[in-house]
């Protein structure tokens, strides 16, 4: 059947008003699709009772303690209180997730249970919007899923499955689900706020209202503006944009339709790493801050560089402005029903389009060192340096080694890409009905999922040199040798990858269709529920790229004018050019099964005992590329190169007794993992194992409150068929122990609390030498309520303004003790007002 077709009829199905049902707020009735949008408002504020309907990875809307499935969610209240900069701080708050939240806005590091981040993204964990993914692969190369994805009010429920049925009632997602649910106005008001940074800058909106056009018409709307540098000072207007997101339902005898759609265009920082200077040994380092730079406060961003020049994906001179940061550009439309075809049997429709587009552009060091050791290295022996930018331009620098105190310069390269599109279209329908056998009732859900994927990106790196000072203040560097001969153009080495070997000047133009049709039956017997499920995906890979590092005698270098004064300068020498007339295509196909099997027992009212064994699959897209696993027509060398499986087994406890509230799952996950990491330009292909166990906590008695979960996990690489000498290592950046809490004192004058989120230490890289230091961030809140719906409020991020590595390029301590590594933002204050109508 065609795409267009498929999705027409789905469409069509979507819209037909005399059979759709109106959602409802009633835990006991059937939710056919695995993330209906959970009760907003009114309804997540009870997380003794919301909290245990899962609805997210499960055939039907079900209590927590009747399903064999480990699942968590945040409810609108705690997305507030929680203090998060960025969507990948909120994530940090489910159980089982580790993600390193210091990339900004977007582009974190995000797995669960062990999984490995062997590159970038959230390879096996899929982020959903109201059912639907963000993006099909959501480690796409500087396309990561969470750069296109903001919360702001019009969230209800944010929902985690760990493991389980994710395998397979989502494709490309077997090791969970993040599912960000929508308020569909439920319930009659709205708010709005005004946030500002008080120890940085950063002012944003947000608002949102919901509630009902007459007896069967309720909408939601709402969204947020911001501006300003952000957590890290840059010089500029770094965090500037916003969203705007509506729909609007229509309740009908049986069923209910409705339309929704999103805009977003907002900017963000991308920080990538950071120098830091190291001492003592890898298994002991210390970190101490370079002067006038703090790896947790400062940025190699700065106002004083901010146009680069470049070629474009065409090859045409242009100029790219830094403060672009990471872009996300989302224009999308959805359509949702779901209706009783005859009594107990359901149809439930889901379909989106959405145009996305942007830009990543950040400063990546390639190389960090001593001033003058660099500059020969560029001019030779006695080179000459010059400020390029700021207000210094032009002025030499006389004391290299007194430079800001640190007398350091970064080899800059700039990843500069192009995301023309990563245009998605998706569509679930499936059907959901009971028969009732002997004693019990035989659950059967069946479906057809469809979607496209588009990954249509233009790599146009850049490489220069600059100083390394925070505040914004760095500037760009000239080199010139001991002749006086420029070496540098504005502080432009080459207008290509120089750092990094002239790689990487790339043109992507892919697609990729998946297909799954996945059923389930389910088995429930009194206190007994028993079921399986299956999900057969099949999809193909088509289009073409384009880079010099294909090989094959491809262009790579040039010659060319890039400022167009009639002379070629040193840099203009190493110009990197997209050979267009040669690329390479990508043609192959691809099935696998996944499957999963479970079994629930409620011991009593308040306590039940599960297992489950799962395997699934997770299609490799555009990180194959570039590497040994595509041949020279554009098939694979290795058929199991397309697929990686994931294998788990798990069993635990769940206790929900008046207060209380304990959640204990045991893991075993074995999985495998073909990948490609842009920054050190090395491919893996490896197996891992993981055990573990998982705990989640709750409880509640009169104003006070705490929910708390912590993660231990044993990971091991099993198998590297590139490099043997890591078997039997740690994962790089896997601590063995993740933990969070959150205690809070809520009284009807105020509200106050703090949110802790811990890790143990983890291996800087795979070869288990370099520690990154374990670490505890305590966020803090109090909010007061002056009179009624009105609340005044402060939150700290990081009160105690600790360094926080998440990860660093270097894997030993190396000889001159400085490293490239990642830290979470140091403290930011903020302050708000919300008025609730």
């Amino acid at each position: 059947m065609k795409f267009t077709t498929f999705l027409l009829a789905g469409t069509t199905l979507a819209c037909m008003p005399q059979v759709a049902m109106a959602q409802t707020t009633d835990q006991t009735a059937p939710a056919a699709q695995a993330a209906v949008a959970a009760p907003d408002d009114t309804a997540t504020r009870d997380a003794d009772t919301s909290a245990d309907i899962v609805v997210t990875g499960v055939a039907r809307g079900t209590n927590r303690l009747n399903t064999s499935i480990t699942t968590s969610a945040i409810n609108a209240d705690s997305l507030v209180q929680l203090a998060p900069r960025s969507t990948a701080e909120i994530l940090r708050n489910l159980p089982g997730i580790r993600v390193e939240a210091s990339g900004g806005e977007g582009n974190a590091n995000i797995s669960v249970r062990g999984l490995p981040v062997a590159s970038g993204g959230s390879k096996f964990l899929q982020l959903q919007e109201d059912g639907l993914p963000v993006l099909e692969f959501g480690d796409i190369t500087f396309g990561n899923a969470d750069i296109f994805l903001r919360t702001d009010f019009n969230v209800a429920r944010v929902e985690s499955v760990r493991g389980g049925s994710a395998s397979t009632f989502a494709s490309n997602s077997p090791g969970g689900i993040i599912n960000f649910l929508s308020k569909t106005g439920e319930s009659e008001g709205g708010a709005f706020q005004i946030q500002a940074g008080l120890d940085y800058r950063e002012f944003r909106t947000d608002f949102d209202y919901g509630g009902r056009l007459s007896d069967s018409v309720r909408y939601h709307f709402g969204g947020f503006y911001r501006l300003g540098d952000g957590p890290r000072q840059v010089g500029y207007d770094a965090m500037r944009g916003g969203q705007i997101k509506a729909n609007i339902t229509k309740e009908f005898t049986g069923g209910y339709v409705r339309l929704y759609g999103k805009y977003l265009d907002d900017r963000g920082v991308a920080y990538l790493p950071n120098p830091v200077r190291v001492s003592g040994s890898g298994n002991n380092p210390t970190y101490t801050n370079l002067a006038n730079f703090a790896i947790n406060r400062d940025t190699l961003h700065s106002g004083n560089i901010q146009n680069i020049a470049t070629l474009d994906g065409n090859n045409a001179i242009t100029s790219r402005d830094i403060s672009d940061g990471q872009h996300p550009l989302v224009k999308a439309v959805g359509l949702e029903g779901e209706f009783e075809i005859v009594p107990g049997w359901r149809v439930t429709e889901r379909f989106r389009y959405s145009d996305m587009s942007g830009n990543f552009v950040s400063p990546f060091p390639a190389g960090v060192g001593d001033v003058q050791t660099i500059a020969n290295g560029i001019g030779g022996a006695g080179a000459q340096l010059f400020y390029a930018s700021g207000p210094n331009a032009g002025t030499r620098i006389t004391n290299p080694a007194g430079l800001n105190g640190n007398g350091q310069l970064a080899q800059i390269v700039l990843f500069n890409v192009d995301l023309n599109s990563l245009e998605n279209i998706t569509n679930d329908i499936r059907i959901n009905g009971d028969i009732a056998v002997g004693g019990g009732t035989l659950t059967l859900t069946g479906g057809f999922y469809k979607s496209r994927q588009t990954i249509d990106t233009d790599w146009l790196w850049t490489s220069f040199v600059q100083d390394v000072v925070g505040g914004g203040n760095a500037s760009l560097i000239d080199i010139r040798n001991a002749a006086g001969v420029a070496q540098t153009q504005n502080g432009v080495t080459g207008y290509s990858a120089s750092f990094f070997g002239n790689c990487c000047r790339r043109a992507y133009n892919l697609r990729y269709d998946t297909n799954a049709p996945f059923a389930q039956a389910a088995l429930e017997i009194g206190r007994l529920n028993i079921d399986g499920s299956v999900r057969y995906d099949f999809g193909r890979a088509r289009g073409s790229v384009a880079g010099a590092d294909l090989g094959g005698g491809r262009v790579g270098l040039t010659t060319l004018d890039i400022n167009r004064d009639g002379v070629i300068a040193v840099p203009e020498r190493s110009v990197a050019v997209i050979p267009l007339g040669s690329p390479a295509p990508l043609n192959y196909n691809y099935d696998y099964l996944s499957y999963s099997a479970g079994v629930n027992f409620r011991l009593t009212d308040a306590l039940a005992v599960f297992g489950r064994y799962s395997r699934g699959g997770r299609a490799n897209a555009d990180r194959l590329l570039f590497g040994p696993s595509i041949n020279a027509n554009g098939g694979l060398t290795d058929s199991g190169a397309a697929v990686d499986f994931v294998r788990q087994a798990e069993a635990g406890v769940k206790l929900r007794q008046g207060p209380f509230g304990l959640f204990v799952t045991g893991f075993h996950a074995r999985t495998e993992e073909q990948n490609f990491e842009a920054t050190t330009q090395r491919f893996f292909n490896r197996d891992y194992q993981a055990s573990g166990v998982e705990v989640e906590g709750s409880f509640r008695q009169g104003p006070f409150s705490l929910t708390a979960g912590g993660t231990y996990t044993d990971a091991k690489i099993k198998r590297d068929v590139l490099n043997p000498g890591v078997v039997g290592n740690r994962p790089r950046r896997q601590a063995k122990f993740i933990f969070q809490a959150t205690p809070q004192l809520e009284t009807r004058y105020f509200n106050i609390g703090a949110n802790v989120i811990g890790t143990s230490s983890s291996y800087a890289q795979d070869n288990n030498d370099l520690k990154l230091k374990g670490y505890t961030q305590v966020n803090a809140f109090v909010a007061i309520h002056p009179m009624e719906k009105v609340t005044v409020s402060v939150n700290a991020n990081n009160v105690f303004d600790v360094v926080g590595l998440t990860e660093a390029e270097e894997g030993s301590v190396p000889a001159n003790g400085i490293i490239r590594a990642r830290s979470i933002n140091g403290r930011t204050v903020s302050a708000a007002v919300r008025f609730e109508f």
